[in-house]
């Protein structure tokens, strides 16, 4: 268990976490029709959508409320209004959704209650569904800004089911992904669901809204993502799936409205963490064994095992990143021996950073990863691009991981997650191991023995 630590200093040397309202904006893109909407300063628009247009390399929607000096002081709601009004009438989406920032939670507005007597006064927003999600900057990273937005669209458009006339649908389960997982990966869940004969409904769905593909026309809102007349019908669920510690309070609001049972899985990353995810699907399904496609899969990536377990274990690394990917990536190299020298990550609000397997994890920046690898010895960094400041300090090899990846094209397309995302992410890190080979100290032998070593590699010179 890794023991959460804090260092003692006032600035931030390389930063490591993404805000909370990028989190809570990258959720609502996984609505089908929908248009993020940043309550604040346009500065705090323009950072975010720099960041997400150099992630996915996509036009992305993202609108804001533009306070200026006049609302901060008097109040936004007259630019809440306006900004409903105005995208109603040019992207005409069928859903918005709204993100708080450090500059109006410190003024402290009463968002909800100016958000219901707006929809009750504007009745050409009628057919518009908003939703309002509480995401300071000040608070949390990017994975507890896409929880605190999926709670809040469970809560405002998923009805409450009376137990007695509950008609459920067995053959459908509910998908609820953490922040971390790419368009890529939340495909590849839903493709090892379907394997069983299952109809996933997955909130949000990233994989088709933001996996890179091109589109007749682009409207300025997202195209793809959960169909909005597919959230209701959430409630009438078999079964809700996690995927992800931070996604545990929606999964069980989702859970009491539909009155189903939930269970939510740390990790699809790793042999033992898929075996659970089917054994649950193989329950749910009802059948005895898992279809033979499945174990084929399975049988392949014990076979990678075998085969990176020569790079990977014994392997010294640090890593960083949010609380749910720096535990899901850890705990699947723990089990083939890697040691993870040097834990940095971005959360204290996420219970899974005690189970991370390192000693401890530090609430940081890429400074303190830089620092704890070189102190500790590593000889691999885990991280995303951001990273690579530390990587080519240290001359290490550098696996980018989590958000952003803006110094590499396919950043939608990683997939690490289930049998065979696990077996394409041994293969990565066994393949950067090879890479970079590791090249003797004088001081590891002494200079004498490594001057002899090289003396006949040294060109010969003819005598005068």
């Amino acid at each position: 268990m890794a023991r959460l630590t804090r260092p003692r200093r006032a600035a931030s040397t390389n930063p490591l976490k993404s805000s909370a309202p990028l989190g809570a904006a990258m959720a609502y893109l996984g609505i089908e029709k929908s248009v993020p909407l940043f309550h604040g300063a346009q500065g705090c628009t323009a950072f975010a959508m720099v960041h997400m247009v150099r992630h996915f390399k996509e036009s992305i929607p993202l609108q804001t409320t533009a306070m200026n000096e006049v609302s901060t002081i008097l109040g936004g709601a007259e630019q809440i209004e306006e900004a409903l009004v105005n995208l109603k009438k040019k992207a005409n989406p069928r859903f918005i959704g709204i993100a708080s920032t450090a500059l109006t939670e410190t003024r402290g507005e009463d968002v909800p209650a100016e958000l219901a007597e707006i929809m009750k006064r504007r009745k050409e927003l009628a057919d518009l569904k908003v939703v309002y999600a509480s995401t300071p900057d000040f608070e949390g990273a990017m994975e507890d800004g896409w929880a605190k937005a999926v709670t809040a669209i469970i809560d405002a458009l998923v009805p409450e089911i009376d137990p007695v006339w509950r008609d459920a649908d067995l053959r459908q389960v509910n998908i609820l992904p953490a922040a971390y997982l790419t368009p890529a990966e939340i495909e590849e869940i839903v493709r090892l669901v379907r394997a069983f004969g299952l109809r996933p409904i997955v909130l949000p769905d990233l994989s088709s809204s933001l996996d890179g593909h091109l589109a007749d026309d682009w409207s300025g809102h997202s195209l793809g993502g959960t169909p909005l007349d597919a959230i209701p019908a959430m409630a009438k669920s078999a079964v809700t799936f996690a995927i992800g510690e931070s996604m545990a309070d929606a999964a069980h609001l989702l859970g009491a409205r539909g009155h189903m049972p939930v269970q939510v899985f740390t990790s699809l990353t790793g042999l033992k963490a898929v075996d659970a995810f089917v054994d649950a699907l193989i329950g749910v399904a009802g059948i005895a064994d898992a279809p033979p496609a499945v174990k084929c899969d399975r049988a392949r990536l014990q076979d990678a095992m075998l085969d990176a377990h020569f790079q990977i274990g014994g392997l010294r690394y640090a890593i960083a990143a949010d609380p749910d990917l720096a535990y899901a990536l850890s705990s699947a190299l723990a089990g083939l021996g890697a040691e993870a020298v040097c834990c940095v990550t971005t959360s204290n609000h996420n219970p899974i950073v005690d189970l991370i397997p390192a000693e401890e994890a530090i609430l940081g920046d890429l400074g303190d990863l830089e620092e704890g690898a070189r102190a500790a010895g590593a000889t691999l960094l885990i991280s995303h691009a951001h990273g690579r400041h530390a990587a080519a300090a240290l001359h290490l090899p550098l696996v980018r991981a989590g958000f952003p990846v803006n110094d590499r094209l396919g950043a939608q397309d990683i997939c690490r997650v289930g049998y065979r995302g696990t077996r394409a992410f041994l293969f990565e890190v066994a393949n950067a191991v090879l890479a970079h080979p590791h090249h003797p100290r004088p001081e590891d032998f002494g200079a004498a023995p490594i001057e002899r070593e090289f003396e006949h590699d040294r060109p010969q010179t003819a005598p005068h």
